[in-house]
């Protein structure tokens, strides 16, 4: 039996493009998530909580060096990185973990319920500041994903895992 590839990729450019527009169209929300809304640490915890449901070993490279950077413990950065919400992150960011979690494992279909959830414990706007980061690096994640399934294919399966 074929080994298939491991990891989450885009299906089709229909859903890369999906993507893209859905960024494209919160550009003024991504400038208050970076700036204002979203602190340092907390976006690179919800970045490394997708990462890790996606699988992509670059942008787990990149956002755990940025981690470090930004305070998250080493202990911390082991729980992430081993896909667990960590026991010592702030207790007020917890819940958009568990979201970001239950979200990337959805392939960001989460249920009406559970957004709204989301936005009862965060309200709208750090709440779409949340979806917005989530879906960067998303796209983030399965575009080095496909980069990593090219290499998959040209080397028959020996590189790109």
């Amino acid at each position: 039996m074929k080994n298939k590839f491991p990891k989450r990729t885009y299906q089709g450019l229909n859903e890369v493009w999906e993507d893209f527009r859905y960024i494209i169209k919160r550009r003024p929300i991504i400038k208050r998530a970076m700036r204002d809304l979203l602190s340092p640490a907390f976006r690179e915890r919800l970045m490394l909580v997708v990462t890790e449901v996606n699988g992509c070993r670059y942008c787990r490279t990149y956002h755990a060096s940025e981690a470090l950077k930004e305070g998250i413990t080493d202990t911390e950065l082991a729980e992430l990185l081993a896909g667990q919400i960590p026991t010592d992150a702030p207790e007020e960011e917890v819940p958009a973990m568990i979201y970001a979690r239950y979200w990337a494992e959805s392939g960001a279909q989460p249920g009406p319920e559970d957004v709204q959830e989301l936005i009862d414990v965060y309200g709208e706007e750090k709440a779409a500041a949340i979806h917005v980061v989530l879906r960067m690096i998303r796209m983030g994640n399965l575009m080095g994903n496909m980069a990593d399934y090219m290499l998959y294919r040209l080397t028959f399966g020996r590189a790109g895992v």
